[in-house]
């Protein structure tokens, strides 16, 4: 059985999607990290080096999104995703949902997200990580 670390609601400024408006004048993205490890040891010793230092997975995160411009939020979801689990042997499995609450759609809607989800058993066919 694995513990999970959350990371919710990181904001970020990012300059993707498909449109030349949004590569030029950027918006805000939310990230949301569901980290699955096990946080036994962890726990009984007290050692944040036993655990994911959720500072670190922020700053991560917030590295990528900010970064080079991507066509696609599903891509710099995977990024995210991929290289969570190449950083952080102890993961067992990450979910990275990326926010775009700014998409342009000229409709009233509440949210557009891309989940990307990452294992240890799939980690071997995973994509490399595209714009680091």
């Amino acid at each position: 059985m694995a513990d999970r670390i959350e990371l919710r609601g990181l904001e970020c400024f990012g300059y993707h999607g498909v449109f030349e408006e949004e590569k030029r004048t950027g918006q805000t993205f939310l990230v949301d990290l569901i980290c699955w490890l096990d946080c036994a040891e962890a726990a009984r010793t007290d050692d944040l080096n036993l655990t994911i230092n959720y500072a670190d997975l922020a700053h991560m995160a917030h590295t990528i999104v900010s970064g080079p411009s991507c066509d696609l939020i599903e891509t710099v979801a995977a990024n995210i995703a991929d290289s969570a689990m190449a950083e952080y042997p102890q993961l067992h499995a990450v979910e990275v949902t990326l926010h775009k609450p700014q998409a342009p759609i000229p409709l009233s809607f509440a949210d557009v997200a891309v989940v990307a989800r990452r294992s240890r058993k799939k980690a071997a066919s995973a994509p490399r990580v595209v714009g680091r």
